[in-house]
């Protein structure tokens, strides 16, 4: 079970360090983020840190917004 936790938690630390690192090559803030995608910069921030997981919709929105393919946010080793 605490092999599960692990790989969920640096999944989600993957995938909003892949997030934020878009997001700034496109000089976007947090907040135009979430205004793009209707939603919070306290919930991009918290995306970002791994301690949210979005939903697929979510990161869909979040590649429209930064003008990505989805599996640009989702392209990384575990």
């Amino acid at each position: 079970m605490k092999t599960r936790v692990r790989v969920k938690t640096k999944l989600l630390k993957n995938l909003g360090c892949n997030i934020q690192k878009l997001r700034t090559s496109k000089n976007i803030t947090q907040e135009e983020l979430a205004e793009l995608i209707s939603s919070d910069r306290s919930y991009i921030g918290a995306i970002e840190q791994g301690r949210k997981s979005p939903s697929i919709y979510c990161l869909y929105s979040i590649a429209v917004a930064l003008k990505v393919k989805l599996s640009q946010i989702v392209d990384f080793d575990i």
